[in-house]
């Protein structure tokens, strides 16, 4: 079965009663998945971010998805998806606030969800801010796209990790 059937059959089974068999016309691009049902996909469950991840990539922003939005998803995703458009939507994803910056809020909402929870409030602010004073090359207390690039770039790990199979 060849990859985007493999892909539909995916989107088809997170909600079989508002995706159709079959798609015609714009309905890969207007028919949503809901949040809720997305979550639940094996390949995200797991994910600290998973709902952050949706949100970037669904087009209203709420993390409802079309198919169209799907298979952005997959293919930034995949192994095979080149490492800047990798660290683009890492950014994107750790930008919570949309400002395009990282910030200490940020971080702090970044960590929380990777030791889910588990840390109280004073250990993750002193981590957020370890992570500001070590990579803000400019001194203004948030992280530029090209700091965070430089960041990841020295982590190789962090996006050996940034990839999902179907």
């Amino acid at each position: 079965m060849n990859f985007y059937f493999r892909v539909f059959k995916k989107f088809r089974e997170t909600c079989p009663e508002l995706v159709p068999k079959r798609m015609i016309g714009n309905e890969p691009m207007t028919v949503k998945v809901p949040l809720e049902h997305m979550e639940k996909l094996p390949e995200l469950k797991e994910n600290p971010f998973r709902k952050r991840i949706c949100e970037v990539f669904s087009r209203d922003g709420k993390g409802h998805l079309t198919f169209e939005d799907f298979l952005d998803l997959l293919s930034v995703f995949s192994e095979q998806a080149p490492r800047d458009i990798k660290v683009f939507y890492a950014f994107k994803i750790y930008d919570f606030d949309g400002d395009r910056f990282i910030g200490l809020s940020d971080l702090e909402q970044a960590a929380r969800l990777l030791t889910r929870n588990e840390l109280a409030a004073e250990e993750i602010t002193q981590i957020a801010e370890k992570v500001i004073e070590e990579a803000d090359v400019d001194g203004d207390g948030k992280l530029s796209y090209m700091e965070f690039e430089h960041v990841i770039l020295r982590a190789p790990d962090f996006l050996g990790t940034f990839h999902i199979r179907i």
